[in-house]
């Protein structure tokens, strides 16, 4: 892997596992529960220069990371409610670079978006908790992969989208 890959993936690309177990399902939605306070911890002393430092070369500044998880995970948030309520629901994808750039993202403090993640994921979690097998099974259609995503799945790739920019903001930091 040459060092600018590593710098986009530093924790690698999400691998499914064969089988998803309780213990995955509990671990990841662990992860989705801390994530807004480890970003509010890990960005507590942020300066005005933090603010503008990259995670690779022309990779986002920590405020458009912490932005674009907020944005990501509310889509997130509503994709699991339209699978749970919709057979087979084909979402809406949107094109995060793209958002990256708005006005809401390159000129609105952090704050904003951490606060927001808090009150989404402690929603998020009391969601995913009451979710049973046969809800974990239901899915949705990402027409730009082509392919139908399980809620029990699109946990894990949530899990590993918290733990992947969250590295990223640390690297920035030591930039």
């Amino acid at each position: 892997m040459s060092d600018i890959e590593h710098l986009k993936y530093p924790i690698g690309n999400f691998q499914k596992p064969e089988v998803i177990t309780a213990t995955h399902l509990t671990g990841w939605i662990e992860t989705i529960q801390n994530f807004p306070e480890n970003v509010s911890q890990l960005l507590a002393d942020a300066t005005k220069e933090t603010w503008s430092k990259t995670y690779r070369p022309e990779g986002w500044t920590i405020l458009q990371l912490v932005h674009h998880c907020a944005d990501s995970h509310m889509n997130a948030f509503i994709r699991f409610k339209l699978a749970l309520t919709e057979e087979s629901p084909k979402i809406k994808p949107y094109h995060e670079d793209r958002w990256a750039l708005l006005p809401d993202v390159t000129s609105v403090d952090a704050q904003v978006s951490i606060n927001l993640l808090k009150s989404l994921h402690a929603r998020w979690v009391v969601l995913l908790r009451s979710l049973h097998s046969d809800d974990l099974a239901h899915e949705y259609i990402h027409p730009e992969h082509g392919k139908r995503f399980n809620l029990a799945e699109a946990v894990g790739m949530y899990d590993w989208h918290c733990r992947h920019h969250l590295e990223h903001m640390k690297i920035a930091l030591k930039s």
